[in-house]
């Protein structure tokens, strides 16, 4: 099975309302007087880190990505469960998670610990406490809305190839955890971007049942002259999310397209229409 056909499986599943049909990067729970944010990301050598990487920055990386999901549903941070498989530089990945921990002021709740062969993977759950009601979701863009994201894609990708100026960018990433949190009460869809701009803005626009149609010409990126792969690659962590025109957004973010009623394809891109996701970012599997 690829992803998508192991996802649609889950979804034949007895779901909680809360898993929102397994069509955002979260669960939301409501229990008492709060919502809780709740989500899980993982990381697998040899897909998500170098043999040889820094493990202290994979284990920055481990919760900054899950951070990045609670910010794209304005959420604050509760704490952590850690899934780790012991090997080589275990203290070096406790210095990462410690100062990661520290950088987003969340605590560590607890987790598991596992031995084993071969290439090591790696889990976290993040919980977040809502800072508004409704939580925002992928679903939630119409037709009239922009379409906005918060800083420049690529520079991930241009770090994981050595650039000096953008190698954190690849290694440490900083969630946009303050300007999600800012958000969330004006936006009518949100997101961050992981698996590459073009990808995401297309599981939006599905997820809305609307088409989003994005000038490229005003969409930053870190390499004007490989913009194409920089709408690609992923791992940028900005938030993308739509609007109305009229919201008084209260951080800085560049519109880079509309929001229309459905047409000829969910994404459309200086006019082409893009109907195939396989070929939009990054797919696991």
């Amino acid at each position: 099975m690829n992803e998508p056909d192991f996802i649609a499986a889950l979804r034949r599943l007895p779901l909680h309302p809360g898993a929102r049909g397994l069509m955002d990067d979260c669960a939301v729970l409501a229990i008492g007087g709060e919502t809780l944010v709740i989500t899980h990301d993982m990381m697998a050598q040899g897909t998500h880190f170098r043999e040889d990487a820094d493990m202290a920055d994979v284990a920055w990386k481990l919760v900054a990505s899950n951070i990045s999901d609670l910010a794209a549903k304005g959420a604050e941070p509760v704490g952590v469960l850690l899934g780790h498989m012991l090997g080589r530089d275990d203290a070096r990945f406790l210095k990462g998670l410690h100062e990661a921990l520290a950088a987003f002021d969340v605590p560590l709740l607890g987790g598991d610990t596992v031995a084993g062969e071969g290439l090591r993977s790696f889990g976290l759950t993040a919980i977040g406490r809502a800072s508004c009601t409704p939580v925002p979701s992928r679903s939630g863009a119409q037709a009239g809305d922009q379409v906005f994201v918060t800083g420049p894609l690529g520079r991930a990708m241009l770090g994981f190839e050595g650039a000096g100026e953008h190698r954190g960018a690849f290694d440490r990433p900083v969630p946009r955890l303050a300007e999600g949190i800012a958000l969330a009460p004006y936006v009518t869809a949100m997101m961050d971007v992981s698996d590459g701009l073009l990808l995401d803005a297309w599981r939006m626009a599905e997820a809305s049942g609307v088409t989003l149609a994005l000038d490229p010409a005003a969409i930053p990126v870190a390499d004007p002259a490989r913009a194409d792969e920089c709408l690609r690659w992923g791992d940028d962590y900005e938030l993308l999310f739509t609007a109305p025109p009229s919201a008084p957004l209260p951080v800085a973010a560049h519109p880079i397209g509309m929001v229309t009623s459905p047409a000829a394809a969910p994404l459309i891109l200086g006019g082409e229409a893009l109907r195939d996701p396989a070929s939009l970012g990054y797919h696991h599997g």
